[in-house]
């Protein structure tokens, strides 16, 4: 009697509608609160963890959430030493600020971007932004026109003011504007989570529900660790490599953790991280996922790396941490 094959999940589409929908004329209207000055230019966040260049377009950027709340940082952030924090620019935008704030996900960067009349990027991947990584970009048009278009993996998107909209940005995509006034849209960079995903339509609930993404935890009330500080140890190589998926691999090398005023963080030998708590004494890397995390405890460390549903761990004990 032969077996029946197991139905594989259709693949989810490149983009989604979510159910929340915004007063299109109040965001406008906000706009114009920040718009007498020309913001700077959009900057990518480069590998190692420094600004990289600027657009070759006019494509500018007002950040609203940044590392640190920096009013420059016109660049989408990454794990570094500081986590990332509202700017002085969202106070301007109250209606926005409430907008963000109902957001059921932990935030990282958030950024109104404009793309100026006959401004055309190259096509390109953000393969960070992928849902077995846990992390989502969220889109919120401000301002725009139908010669304003995203096109998203070979589909060509034209997002009405108002609307909320999930993109798939690990996929290829560019914008392009050819019509005679600028594009604005707020974006949104969070971490996936079920409380984000009950927004979805109910299609792409069950699509999630089967998927091989990655759900992290909503951002939980911070609590004490119960580990004195500070607290040396020797952790793979690959879990402070963001350009790779293998956090538990590569060589040992010497770390040490510690604590100022309520705030965790990591330094190996060239870079410190900033440490943000998602369960009992379980941290992830501020600007990052769930995708890698450790566990601090008396006799040692858990590593733990997640690619979509898959957990792997990896248990340092105290003689091999140096504890």
């Amino acid at each position: 009697m032969s077996t029946p094959e197991r139905t594989q999940p259709a693949p989810l589409a490149e983009a989604a509608r979510l159910a929340c929908s915004f007063d299109a004329d109040r965001l406008q209207s906000e706009l114009a609160k920040v718009t007498g000055h020309r913001w700077k230019p959009q900057r990518i966040h480069a590998p190692g963890g420094s600004i990289g260049q600027a657009a070759t377009i006019d494509w500018r950027v007002l950040p609203l959430r940044s590392p640190d709340g920096d009013p420059d940082r016109t660049d989408p952030g990454g794990p570094g030493p500081v986590d990332f924090a509202p700017t002085v620019w969202i106070d301007r935008l109250p209606y926005l600020r409430e907008i963000l704030d109902g957001v059921p996900a932990p935030l990282n960067a958030v950024r109104l971007m404009a793309l100026g009349p006959g401004a055309v990027s190259r096509p390109h991947c953000d393969p960070k932004y992928a849902l077995h990584r846990g992390f989502m970009r969220l889109h919120i048009p401000l301002v725009t026109h139908p010669g304003a278009v995203l096109v998203l993996d070979g589909v060509e998107h034209c997002w009405q003011p108002g609307d909320f909209w999930y993109g798939d940005f690990s996929r290829e995509h560019l914008v392009r504007n050819t019509g005679p006034a600028t594009r604005v849209h707020a974006v949104i960079d969070a971490l996936l989570t079920r409380e984000l995903a009950e927004l979805f339509p109910v299609d792409w609930q069950v699509a999630l529900a089967r998927a091989d993404v990655l759900f992290n935890q909503p951002a939980p009330a911070a609590a004490p660790c119960p580990i004195a500080f500070p607290y040396p140890a020797s952790l793979p190589s690959g879990l402070t490599d963001f350009d790779h998926d293998q956090p538990l691999d590569g060589p040992l090398q010497p770390v040490q953790l510690s604590e100022a005023d309520g705030h965790l963080s990591l330094t190996t030998a060239d870079r410190t991280f900033a440490l943000v708590p998602v369960r009992q004494s379980e941290f992830r890397f501020a600007g990052w996922s769930e995708q890698r995390t450790l566990q601090l405890t008396d006799d040692g460390v858990v590593l733990r790396a997640r690619h979509g549903r898959q957990l792997t761990e990896r248990r340092l004990p105290a003689a091999a941490s140096t504890r």
